[in-house]
């Protein structure tokens, strides 16, 4: 049986950045990681002719994150600004000059305003019921939906409030090799401080009494420490006992476990299309927008794959797509192939282009059902308005034994990413070391 100071389940940002304080602390810690790789819900995948550093999970850097980018500094790791013009395809057309959700200055006075919270869904029913406000409605479940993943009728009108306060749109950077290049410094300064990371390691069982932790895999190794810190993707933890990559706890932790499953977690479908060239710079496109898209980062529309990118500024003919929220739980059970038709008929229907043309310029596609991959089993977490509550009982561990890391315990603006996931490994490393 092998033995350390603590024991991490999960080795994606929150738990490698766990690891890595505790390590550079003199603690021993062993990392135990589900995958067959480290990253989690990071995974950047590279191909001699197609797909470089392109992400299938994290991918932006969503404005002046501290933590992030004091990292990156740390490591010496390049980034970039991800920038570019806002395009609208709206009933069947390119249209300009129109705001996303329309009268978004009243939207905000009424939730500054708001003084109990509630359910973003019951916020526009009590404020913006009418029919005159069908599109503003629309818009914010639209929103509410692809950019947080979350389900209206539970995300938390206070932390939308937070989060639309504090966006900065001006402060979109990629990392330039990849978001992985950050989690592969993680790993290599944690091994290369003498400790551990085990991959293919599911974790099925934790034993526990004060200051004692006994942790056991599928494959029956068993692992003993002090301390356990628990990075496992929210959407894990709230799943069935009797599914994929659940976490048992002996004895129970019934008012913990309660408060996870209070919290809100997202579905999410990615798609990576890699053509041949990039189509919506040419000369036909110009004629249906009216002008070149040769700038265009983002593409908003209201297709059954509603959301694309690109790799602005970078000149690339790669092309993502992004379905969340109930939409995506929605699909979750289509087949890859059904999904990329879905995809290439939402571009077809938006560009006046065949889709069997669209197959003969596509070189690759990368789908990932992220909400079926039974390590993540989703996106990223959103508040509901229990959250804040169950997040006080989650942060103060249990016992002095068992902890908990992950982006759904972080408190702020930059909720659902990687900064999140960073700060809260941080934070729980530092708590450990006061005890």
């Amino acid at each position: 049986m092998e033995t350390s100071d603590t024991i991490i389940i999960g080795a994606g940002a929150a738990g490698l950045m766990a690891a890595y304080k505790l390590s550079e602390a003199g603690k021993k810690v062993i990392v135990l990681e589900a995958r067959n790789r480290t990253g989690g819900r990071i995974h950047t995948i590279s191909h001699e002719s197609f797909f470089k550093h392109a992400e299938l999970g994290a991918e932006f850097i969503h404005g002046d994150l501290p933590v992030t980018l004091n990292l990156l500094k740390e490591a010496n790791i390049a980034y970039s600004p991800a920038g570019g013009e806002m395009v609208r395809y709206a009933k069947g057309q390119f249209v300009e000059d129109e705001a996303l959700i329309p009268n978004w200055d009243i939207l905000l006075k009424k939730l500054d305003d708001l003084e109990r919270d509630v359910s973003i869904d019951e916020f526009l029913q009590t404020h913006f019921g009418g029919d005159e406000f069908t599109v503003i409605r629309d818009g914010v479940i639209k929103y509410v939906s692809g950019y947080d993943t979350a389900d209206p009728k539970k995300a938390s009108s206070f932390a939308l409030r937070n989060e639309w306060n504090n966006e900065d749109d001006d402060a979109q950077r990629r990392i330039d090799d990849g978001y992985c290049s950050m989690i592969n410094y993680l790993a290599d300064k944690c091994k290369g401080l003498g400790n551990v990371i085990y991959l293919s390691s599911v974790v099925n069982r934790v034993d526990w009494k004060h200051a004692e932790v006994k942790v056991t895999t599928t494959a029956g190794e068993v692992y003993q420490a002090k301390k356990v810190i628990i990075a496992i993707p929210l959407g894990v933890l709230q799943a069935d006992k009797k599914d994929k990559g659940a976490v048992e706890f002996h004895p129970p932790i019934k008012q913990q476990l309660q408060a996870i499953n209070n919290m809100g977690f997202g579905a999410i479908i990615k798609f990576l299309l890699e053509f041949k060239y990039a189509f919506w710079e040419s000369g036909d496109t110009k004629k249906l927008a009216g002008k070149r898209l040769t700038d265009m980062a983002f593409l908003i529309s209201d297709e059954k794959i509603p959301t694309w990118w690109t790799q602005q500024p970078k000149n690339s003919a790669l092309l993502t797509g992004w379905l969340g929220g109930p939409p995506a739980e929605a699909k979750k059970d289509n087949t890859t192939e059904e999904l990329l038709q879905q995809a290439l008929q939402s571009l077809s229907n938006i560009f006046k282009i065949d889709v069997e043309e669209l197959k003969a310029n596509l070189i690759a596609s990368n789908i990932i059902n992220w909400t079926t991959e039974p390590f993540t089993r989703g996106s990223y977490s959103y508040d509901t308005v229990a959250s804040a509550e169950a997040r006080k009982l989650l942060d103060a561990g249990v016992d002095d034994t068992i902890f908990f890391a992950g982006e759904y315990l972080y408190d702020g603006p930059a909720m659902g990413t990687v900064e999140a996931a960073l700060t809260s490994g941080q934070n729980v490393a530092q708590k450990l070391l006061n005890l």
